[in-house]
């Protein structure tokens, strides 16, 4: 691809200052940013939580909070954002810059149909009839590849995927041809086949309609895939820029060289079996099915069909797929959250087909389970303290939280953080350390067995390792079984033993984690690996360049 001519600067940055005002004082969030956006090029921004990214990108669109105050420049298409008032901003937002939100289902109102919507983005904008509105939305919805537009047009979000909804969420940013589209984790929530499909979509954009686009990403390997030149943000300010082949090749900074050092890989690790693998099964799955009833005369719909696996004492089982391929599902009814509905799904040598709840209560304790994002999971009225030690107060264990306060700090010292934290609150604490906290809240009980959900895809690169890392440590010294539910093919890599592969609720592969990865058999565990993007510029487009070979 050629870059266009350097004097063609659609986005322009020149010592941006964006400072806070809180009750404890100003807090620096953007400190001496200077950064350019031409045509047809992607500039990724990446960095941790907190490095200034997002506020830096939001910038350009005049989307920051009222407690916000900037100084500096920011030439938006030859016009100055800052000075800008609240209409002049809302003519530019859409037309001249448009952005891409990290979570589609929020982005787009639920009451409303996706054509509704669509149209309604331009008719603010431009003197344009319903039918032509309508037309307009039509062909945006066909661009980014919704099949049957002309039908879907009429149908509400919730009748989307999530991959589908991204699309719609793009298509929305692209219907009046914006010069620079800004997106914000726009692939984060999303599984690798679709997330492929995402970035071919904006890179199409780029290449075709020479959009530049500002890519906010923690995840190396869509950086590695997509993006012309990557800026790196530390604590408010850059700390290295340059054009992506050569940051990744040799990259400068200290701290550059950590983050691509964090990203897990594929390596094919051939992990032993722990000793006792082979005793009697933490969890035995025969021919399960699962179904959720339908409504107003629906046909049930089946989850899961026909399924069989193990997982042994001390063993980390990989359940893999994309989103609706019933990994998730299968989580639930192991933790008794979800009636099995056909076949047989014994945990903890009980049989979970037709368990009643009281029967099902006296396992519980031996059961952990740690969810994708710990934020929804922890009550904010209690102390981070309060909420590890509710499962021991829940089972007997201990008659109040502060009874139980030698064996929470015990805990939290065990996933790495210090007791102190437990006098905090869970908004307090950062996504890493609040993923810990479930963690050792999980462990609370000495469980048998530990359901992980996505306990890792929400977080930065560098805090997911280090979970990641804390996670395995703490396998081999406490000894349970781990059913690790997730999207990313390296997680799995990193920390099973056995990997099973779901595709739309039956098995399409399984065995060691080795063999699956390093030989797969089906086409779709072939597929899945081939999505993953991997953290290489040059083996990111040798990869393309032989997909559409092929």
């Amino acid at each position: 691809m050629t870059i266009a001519d350097p004097s063609d600067r659609v986005v322009e940055i020149r010592d941006l200052d964006v400072t806070f005002a809180t009750d404890g004082g100003d807090v620096f969030a953007v400190r001496d940013v200077s950064l350019e956006v031409r045509r047809g090029e992607v500039l990724a921004i990446v960095g941790e939580s907190g490095s200034g990214k997002t506020v830096t990108a939001r910038s350009i669109l005049g989307l920051l909070p009222e407690t916000a105050t900037a100084s500096g420049a920011v030439i938006l298409d030859g016009v100055d954002v800052v000075s800008m008032g609240r209409e002049q901003l809302r003519q530019v937002r859409g037309t001249k810059a448009a952005m891409i939100f990290q979570e589609p289902s929020t982005a787009l109102n639920p009451v409303f149909t996706v054509g509704w919507q669509l149209a309604e983005g331009l008719r603010a904008h431009q003197k344009i009839s319903k039918k032509a509105a309508r037309a307009r939305a039509i062909e945006m919805l066909r661009l980014v590849g919704i099949p049957d537009p002309e039908h879907r047009v009429g149908h509400y979000p919730h009748q989307f995927s999530g991959g589908q909804k991204q699309r719609i969420v793009i298509a929305m940013a692209l219907a009046l041809e914006p010069a620079v589209i800004l997106a914000d984790e726009p692939t984060t929530a999303l599984d690798v086949t679709v997330q492929a499909e995402i970035l071919e979509l904006l890179r199409r954009l780029r290449d075709d309609f020479g959009t530049a686009i500002v890519l906010i990403t923690h995840n190396m390997g869509v950086v590695a895939d997509l993006a012309d030149r990557v800026a790196v943000m530390l604590n408010g300010e850059i700390v290295e820029s340059a054009p992506a082949r050569e940051l990744f090749a040799a990259p400068q900074h200290e701290y550059t060289q950590r983050l691509l050092a964090a990203v897990p890989r594929l390596e094919i690790v051939d992990r032993t079996p722990p000793a006792g693998v082979a005793g009697e099964a933490v969890v035995q799955a025969e021919g399960l099915i699962i179904e959720y009833p339908g409504r107003l005369g629906t046909p049930a719909f089946r989850a899961v069909d026909g399924v069989n696996f193990r997982i042994g004492p001390g063993e980390v089982l990989g359940l893999v797929g994309e989103s609706g391929s019933g990994k998730t599902t299968i989580g639930r009814a192991i933790a008794g959250l979800a009636p099995v509905s056909g076949g047989s799904l014994r945990v903890l040598g009980a049989e979970m087909n037709g368990i009643k709840e009281r029967e099902f209560r006296k396992l519980r304790k031996d059961l952990g389970f740690v969810f994708q994002d710990p934020a929804t999971s922890f009550n904010p009225l209690l102390t981070v303290a309060e909420c590890v030690a509710e499962p021991l107060v829940v089972h007997g264990s201990a008659r109040r939280a502060s009874d139980a306060r030698d064996k929470v700090d015990e805990l939290l010292e065990a996933v790495q953080l210090p007791k102190a934290f437990g006098d905090r609150f869970p908004h307090e604490l950062s996504g890493g350390q609040r993923q810990r906290a479930s963690l050792a809240r999980a462990l609370a009980l000495d469980p048998k067995l530990l359901i992980a959900d996505e306990p890792t895809s929400a977080l930065d690169v560098s805090v997911q390792a280090r979970v990641l890392d804390l996670f395995g440590e703490l396998q081999e010294r406490f000894g349970f079984a781990t059913l690790f539910i997730t999207h990313d093919l390296a997680v799995v890599d990193l920390l099973a033993h056995r990997v099973v592969v779901l595709h739309r609720g039956r098995i399409a592969e399984e065995g060691p984690t080795a063999q699956v990865l390093g030989d797969p058999q089906d086409d779709y565990t072939k597929r899945l690996i081939a999505s993953l993007p991997v953290p290489d510029p040059v083996e990111q487009a040798a990869r393309r360049a032989a997909a559409r070979e092929g």
